[in-house]
């Protein structure tokens, strides 16, 4: 099977291409010739690389020509500007859309990366589940919610959205963020640390991926993709302090507090054009009563679910960390 992948150089997208490679395929990937390869170097030389961009419709249709399948795991995460978020979000998932178009003939799958914040913020009571309205809540939710749109209403070939929920592993550096304060001996916890979040270990993404690749039960569908257990954030990082062997000092922070620096940042990060992990498009999504989602659809259609047990995946997360000299 031939197979295109778009962000490939990125934290979830290098675990995807890992398992391509594992089973045996040479895919081809999608990268601007400025894309920071560094957790991908190694595998370049067991790929075919396209140089393009998603927001240059020229520059994609020799990559997608004779591809069986299309994996789209390229966006934007974070920005202070709308109009960058659905530039790179929904235009460029509609100009990827058109250009599979072109080759519906041979074209048997696209399958598109999405996120769980299209769905919006859960319960442990009243999970959100793939049938609900979506109900984003961020910028970036609601730009993942448009790209959606542009695969369900333009793609002529059979399609996937897949939604994970927050996702940690090797590779990451959101999650890093929420894990370096406790090897300074500073256990935060926001709220009082009782949100609840449904996980999902970045090979379990890929492993989802591969299960869904050119399967017709999956066709036409939208699926989440997390650990069926959610965790308290209180709880996975108190886990993640005793994997470190430290003992951090707990602090608990109203979530109310964190507007004025989230204020603070987002207006410098307007200045410098540098986004950073907080700001006040984040703050709303911190401020749900929890992110949990039904995750049963994709273990019914096919089989599959992310079973990866949380402090497996914290402690070969923390490894790669500190092989990286991160921790």
């Amino acid at each position: 099977m031939n197979v295109l992948l778009t962000g490939a150089n990125g934290f979830v997208g290098s675990h995807i291409l890992d398992r391509l490679l594992l089973a045996g395929m040479t895919p081809r990937l999608l990268l601007r010739r400025t894309s920071d390869t560094s957790l991908i170097d190694h595998l370049l030389p067991q790929v075919e690389v396209h140089y393009g961009s998603l927001e240059r419709p020229d520059s994609l249709r020799v990559p997608v020509r004779g591809a069986d399948c299309i994996i789209h795991c390229a966006g934007k995460t974070k920005s202070t500007h709308t109009q960058e978020l659905l530039r790179a979000n929904q235009q460029g998932t509609m100009h990827l859309v058109e250009a599979g178009n072109e080759e519906a003939a041979r074209l048997q799958h696209f399958i598109h990366i999405s996120s769980l914040s299209v769905s919006g913020p859960g319960t442990v009571d009243q999970p959100v589940s793939e049938d609900s309205p979506p109900n984003p809540l961020s910028r970036y939710g609601k730009s993942k919610m448009l790209a959606e749109s542009e695969v369900i209403k333009r793609c002529r070939t059979n399609w996937t959205i897949l939604r994970p929920g927050p996702v940690y592993g090797p590779g990451d550096k959101d999650m890093y963020m929420t894990f370096k304060p406790l090897k300074r001996g500073f256990l935060p916890l926001l709220g009082g640390g009782r949100m609840r979040i449904a996980l999902v270990y970045a090979p379990d993404v890929a492993d989802a991926v591969m299960a869904c690749l050119g399967r017709a039960e999956v066709f036409k569908k939208i699926y989440h993709v997390a650990a069926p257990e959610p965790v308290e954030t209180g709880q996975l990082l108190r886990l993640a302090a005793r994997l470190l062997e430290v003992q951090p000092r707990e602090v608990k922070i109203p979530t109310a507090a964190l507007y004025p620096v989230c204020l603070f940042l987002e207006a410098i990060a307007r200045l410098t054009g540098r986004q950073l992990a907080l700001n006040l498009d984040k703050l709303r999504e911190l401020r749900a009563p929890g992110w949990v989602c039904a995750t049963s659809k994709l273990a019914r259609d096919i089989g599959f679910e992310a079973d990866t047990p949380l402090e497996r995946g914290l402690a070969e997360t923390f490894e790669w960390y500190h092989r990286k000299e991160w921790l």
